[in-house]
């Protein structure tokens, strides 16, 4: 039978890592917790309630933190969570029916026949509120693969590379971000500045009234297209945040341009 590694990032995340790892270990054969120096009771929590730890320095690189991770187990299946994400029950029974009847990929390539990826459904819960729409309405991410079939790039909303057939699996991973505007803040500016400096170094240049544009078509986006209104007042808000969100990130794209 093949086995389950499910693996979690973090960096002081005390606050969430109890309840994820028990979470996790409903599907999982081992739960792997790759912190990037948390100095917070992380690390002891993952560890008493059952994960194993993995420790990589953070150097502003997400796709770097899930490759690394993909060396630290033997795995013949990882599946990817957030510090702030469960699976519902739904969803842990598709992941174990998956992982107990699909071929071995361990041997590497070629792939068996009938080797999948497989995506989930991300429903976001953010200042006690449940999401429909917008900024944070319900997605789909791939997180569950053959260990050897996958590689992931790019530093911030990094994204998984497999050449596997991609199907979506029933239930969903509840998303709890974002419990107050001050931590809302501070991944904002760090999302922004990783975005920014790997834009410049892939040779990404913007300006002035290119960032606005940007900017207002984001916020037309998530208003409007994605019908952020229909999530009453907080959705108009964050819709109207993903616009300053994405005037940031390129007005500090243009600030390197201008000092380099």
């Amino acid at each position: 039978m093949s086995s389950l590694c499910v693996i979690i990032l973090t960096k002081n995340e005390e606050a969430n890592i109890e309840a994820t790892v028990r979470n996790a270990l409903q599907c999982a054969d081992e739960v792997l917790v790759v912190d990037s120096g948390s100095t917070d009771a992380t690390v002891e929590l993952a560890k008493k309630n059952g994960a194993r730890v993995a420790f990589r320095a953070w150097d502003n690189d997400f796709a770097a933190q899930r490759n690394f991770a993909l060396s630290q187990t033997d795995a013949d299946w990882v599946l990817y969570l957030d510090a702030d994400e469960h699976l519902n029950a739904e969803l842990v029974k598709a992941v174990k029916k998956v992982v107990s009847s699909a071929p071995a990929a361990s041997g590497g390539k070629p792939f068996p026949a009938g080797l999948k990826q497989y995506s989930l459904q991300r429903k976001s819960v953010a200042f006690g509120q449940k999401f429909s729409y917008g900024v944070l309405y319900p997605d789909r991410v791939a997180r569950l693969f053959p260990r050897t079939a996958v590689t992931w790039v790019g530093k911030v909303h990094e994204r998984p590379e497999c050449s596997l057939p991609l199907e979506k699996l029933p239930g969903h991973i509840e998303h709890f971000t974002y419990k107050n505007w001050r931590e809302w803040e501070e991944k904002l500016c760090r999302y922004t500045t990783i975005w920014a400096e790997d834009a410049y170094k892939k040779g990404k240049r913007t300006t002035l009234p290119g960032a606005l544009l940007h900017s207002t078509g984001g916020l037309f986006k998530m208003l409007i297209v994605r019908r952020g209104f229909l999530d009453g007042w907080m959705g108009v808000c964050l819709s109207v945040t993903h616009f300053f969100y994405t005037l940031l990130k390129y007005l500090k794209l243009y600030e390197m341009q201008e000092k380099r």
